[in-house]
């Protein structure tokens, strides 16, 4: 087992108040509001110690408010990020700052010395990102994104359904989250510090998708919304097109007091649905094409025998599969990256996908036209 990796958390906002209390109690749980309850249990099969892999060095912050929160948990304050930078005892730089501010603070942590995880977006544009990865590959420090909800529950469900073609051969498939609260009323908001819901969800959502689908993209077509907002977007609905043929739309709504589902994958033979994020869900498989039981309905004003029921005979209704998955396996793999060479499950050169993904969408918004993407 390789040393004990010490790690420097700039910005101690709630997702940097989350990282401190996550590696500092060595559970990797958090609440992300961190002015709540200190720690909450993921709802996950596996959460190994990480308190063998990573410890927390300290925090540092612009804000007193949030230097006090730290002081009060027993969390060392630095004086400033230089200082953090030019203590020989910290290994790793986490960035939980607003996204504008990523790059500068990730190429002057490499260039000090410091392997670096960084909170997503990583940078607002693909262009400050290979800055980025071009300093990472010069000094041979890892850089490492922070793709976190590629462990979250219910995508590794869709993940089990799409791989293992549960429902037949998938062809299309929607992912979306809805929201009634409008943009948080802090940075997010704002153009200048690389704000939005595209750059917020919208990289969750698509680096999923570009991580579970094999192919190249084809066609991209995205509106984006700006119903609470006017200076960025407060939602979007995006539709892919893949090589093989395979759809997908990725929604993400911050006005919708209605939610749809998280998710919903249809297949050439069955279809799967999870509606919320405790994974509620079914899948309704098809036994036979045949049904002879098909019997016009009475729809709306007319009738429909296209559109009429299956019965029990050709389908089958079925749970959703159970998925085995250690929720801390991103913090684990980044101290097994740099300590034993292992492989980055999340890397720089996917993150760079996805921002050339996004920045498609917003092409494609400004335009109104389908813009041809790989």
């Amino acid at each position: 087992m390789g040393k004990i990796l010490n790690v420097g958390i700039v910005g101690c906002g709630g997702m940097g108040g989350g990282h401190a209390i996550a590696i500092a109690s060595g559970t990797g749980n958090a609440v992300w509001n961190a002015d709540s309850a200190d720690s909450a249990a993921f709802k996950g099969s596996r959460n190994t110690d990480i308190s063998k892999k990573l410890a927390l060095a300290g925090v540092y912050d612009i804000d007193p408010a949030r230097q006090k929160w730290a002081a009060e948990r027993g969390f060392k304050n630095y004086e400033s990020y230089e200082a953090m930078l030019a203590d020989d005892n910290v290994d790793i730089i986490l960035i939980a700052t607003p996204n504008h501010l990523h790059k500068d603070e990730a190429i002057a942590a490499m260039r000090a010395g410091k392997h670096v995880l960084c909170e997503k977006p990583v940078t607002p544009t693909s262009a400050e990102l290979e800055e980025i990865l071009k300093v990472s590959a010069e000094t041979g420090k890892v850089f490492y994104p922070r793709q976190n909800r590629r462990w979250d529950e219910d995508f590794l469900i869709i993940r089990e359904i799409y791989e293992n073609n549960l429902v037949g051969k998938t062809f299309n498939i929607e992912s979306r989250v809805h929201g009634s609260r409008g943009i948080p009323g802090d940075w997010r908001g704002k153009k200048e510090y690389g704000g939005g819901m595209m750059l917020d969800w919208g990289v969750h959502l698509l680096d999923r998708l570009l991580y579970m689908i094999p192919e190249k993209i084809k066609k991209v077509f995205c509106s984006l919304t700006h119903v609470t907002n006017t200076e960025v977007d407060d939602g979007f609905k995006m539709h892919l097109t893949f090589e093989s043929g395979l759809t997908a739309v990725v929604e993400v709504g911050t006005c919708h007091f209605i939610k749809l589902p998280l998710w919903y994958i249809a297949g050439n033979h069955g279809t799967a649905v999870i509606y919320d994020w405790s994974c509620d869900g079914k899948m309704v498989r098809l036994k036979s094409w045949e049904d002879k039981d098909a019997v016009p309905i009475l729809a709306g004003a007319g009738l429909t025998k296209t559109m009429a029921p299956r019965g029990d005979n050709s389908v089958e209704e079925l749970p959703l599969p159970s998925v085995d998955f250690d929720h801390n396996e991103l913090y684990s793999n980044l101290a097994d990256v740099i300590n034993e060479g292992a492989k980055q499950i999340v890397t720089g050169e996917e993150a760079l996908r996805v921002l050339k993904l996004m920045e498609a969408a917003f092409e494609s918004d400004r335009t109104g036209t389908v813009v041809n993407f790989e």
